[in-house]
Parts: C-alpha cells; structure tokens; sequence
C-alpha cells in the first residue's frame, strides 16, 4: 500500500550494526528508505552496510553532544536530509541495585537517555525547519516493568518513554511525528545470556501469553507504521510489541 511506501525517504538508524537496529534498517530499506548505519565501530558498520544495498554508514558517538551535531549538520550539508530517525542505540547492565556500580548507571544514563536527546535534539533541528520528520525511539516493557537486578536500565527506559512525550509536545506542531516501539523480551545479542539460561526462557514462556520469544523480524512492522504516511496522526506514542507481556499478570 502506497501510504507504508518509504521511498524517497532517508533513514538514520543508531546502534546498527548487529541486533534490532541491524533488523530494523533492513525493514526500512525493503519499504523503500535508504538507509544510513551508525555505531562507533567503523569495521562493523561497514559489514552491516553489504547486507543492505545502497546503505551508507555514519560512525560517531551517541552519547557525545557535540559530536552527534556534528556527525549530523555535516551529512545534511553534504549528502540531503534525514527524513527518518530510530534511536536504537542502548546498553544493559545487571547487578542487585544495593550493589549496583555507580559507573555503571551513569553510563546507562548516557547510553540509553543521553544518546535520544543528543541525535534527536541534532536531527530535529533540520527537520523543522522542513516541517516534516519521523523519530522513533526504541523504549522497552521496562518502560512500562521492573525486574530484579535491572532497575537503572528501567529507569532508563522510562525516561525514553516521556523524552518521547516530551519531543511530540514541543515538536508536533513543527510536522514531526516522534514515537516508541517498546519491544517485550526478544533474541538479540543484548539478551544472549538470557536466550542461553534455560530456566529463564522456560519462565519467559509461561509469562508471555505468546509462549515465547521474539524475532527480530516482527519489530519491523511497528517501525515502518511508524515511518510512514500510515501514522501522520499518531504522536507521542509507545507502541508495545511484546506478545502480551504488558497486557497480562
């Protein structure tokens, strides 16, 4: 359906050399973006850019301000703009929250918050001066949920939630539409050691009403809604994909 086509439409997807994001841009270019890769690691960008024809790769830090501007202002100048943003960029860290390194949870803070304000903050910038944009921030069920061991990255992940809020209030009446997928518990590199530990995927299946986890794959639907003319109304949003996770006790 013409009003899901993405072509024409340049999309920047942070943290996509692997995982989500990796999965997420591939999505995107099959509706008919062209894709832009970002990560700090030059080698594995540019590996993930051969399986995307056409991709190109932009290497700079999210968690960097200045950078993130920089990185921004200067492919806008020089290649066109940046119809479509993903902040996918994120980092997990476990430990019981009595012990919980402080290190540790600034770096979450940086990772997982600082880098949608950062990217966001510098890409919106050119967008509203098109009145016209798409971001769509990666949240989490911890957005919504709290388990043992994780309660920096759920505070983090909340926060994704309202900075979501937060951009559609200041932004919408500027053309832009900013959402969140919230993912529910799926197979990444980030949850290796959960995929792993076989006593936690057998709870996760009992827990998910969909009895199991998630593939990559099944998050590109909500993104490309998101991306395109399909969701010009919808703002502010956090779109849960989590086979029923959220919605059962």
């Amino acid at each position: 359906m013409q009003i899901f086509d993405l072509t024409g439409r340049r999309a920047l997807i942070t943290g996509s050399s692997q995982g989500i994001g990796l999965a997420l841009a591939k999505g995107l270019a099959e509706a008919g973006a062209t894709i832009v890769l970002n990560g700090r690691d030059e080698t594995k960008l540019a590996a993930a850019a051969t399986e995307i024809p056409g991709a190109t790769t932009l290497a700079f830090d999210v968690t960097d301000h200045a950078a993130a501007r920089a990185a921004i202002d200067a492919f806008e100048a020089s290649t066109g703009a940046i119809d479509i943003l993903v902040n996918n960029a994120g980092m997990q860290f476990r430990a019981p929250l009595e012990d919980f390194p402080a290190d540790a949870f600034m770096l979450l803070l940086q990772t997982n918050v600082a880098s949608v304000f950062n990217v966001g903050q510098a890409c919106a910038r050119h967008m509203i001066g098109r009145r016209a944009g798409k971001i769509i921030n990666i949240a989490s069920v911890q957005t919504a949920l709290a388990r043992p061991s994780i309660a920096p990255y759920t505070a983090t992940k909340g926060a994704v939630g309202n900075l979501t809020k937060g951009m559609c209030t200041d932004w919408a009446k500027y053309g832009l539409q900013c959402n969140a997928i919230a993912p529910g518990y799926f197979d990444t590199p980030l949850n290796a050691a959960l995929v792993a530990d076989k006593d936690f995927s057998a709870w996760l299946e009992k827990r998910t009403p969909a009895g199991r986890w998630g593939n990559v794959e099944e998050l590109v639907g909500a993104c490309v809604f998101l991306a395109s003319q399909a969701s010009s109304f919808v703002n502010g949003h956090t779109l849960y994909v989590d086979g029923g996770i959220t919605a059962s006790l």
